[in-house]
């Protein structure tokens, strides 16, 4: 067994300021009665070694919500358009490219937050609805039957101007 791959636990994370954790599963948190209808969403938080769409697909029949870091090289896109009248052939399934690092391909957010923290200073939140990764049959897709599912989700990208320890902060990506 190799630590943290492909073996992970998922914890709880206790409300207040401390770093306990409650080991758990969340199936059997499901199956225990400890998540209702109406109750939020299981946040599932992951660092960017991490599919994000994979676990969101493994995931969908479960009340949970996928949040991944995603290294600064990625590339998704936008839904595909619709057909124009008169076309033939097999429909598009990707639409334009939204390239992390050239923010020529981003165009508006569909949210911007400003604002400013007392540890980080001003920060900027911007998100982008409805873009998704091109999957290819490798890795963990390499045994999906069939065409592989168009998984859309919102990219996050967080700027900040300082990080307490002094680093030089660089934007995240989630």
């Amino acid at each position: 067994m190799v630590p943290g791959w492909p073996y992970s636990v998922v914890v709880a994370l206790e409300t207040g300021r401390h770093s306990w954790t409650a080991p758990l599963d969340a199936i059997r948190l499901v199956a225990a009665g400890h998540w209702q209808p109406g109750d939020p969403q299981i946040l599932l938080v992951a660092d960017a070694g991490y599919d994000g769409p994979r676990l969101a697909h493994v995931l969908a029949d479960l009340p949970i919500t996928v949040l991944v870091r995603m290294r600064s090289d990625r590339v998704l896109h936008r839904p595909a358009p619709a057909p124009s009248p008169g076309t033939t052939g097999r429909p598009r399934r990707h639409g334009g490219e939204f390239i992390f690092g050239d923010p020529n391909t981003w165009g508006e957010p569909d949210i911007t937050i400003d604002t400013t923290t007392r540890l980080y200073g001003p920060a900027l939140i911007r998100a982008w609805d409805r873009l998704h990764p091109r999957l290819t049959h490798r890795i963990a897709w390499a045994g999906h039957d069939g065409a592989l599912p168009i998984i859309e989700g919102t990219m996050i990208r967080l700027q900040v101007q300082r990080l307490p320890s002094g680093a030089i902060p660089e934007p995240v990506g989630l």
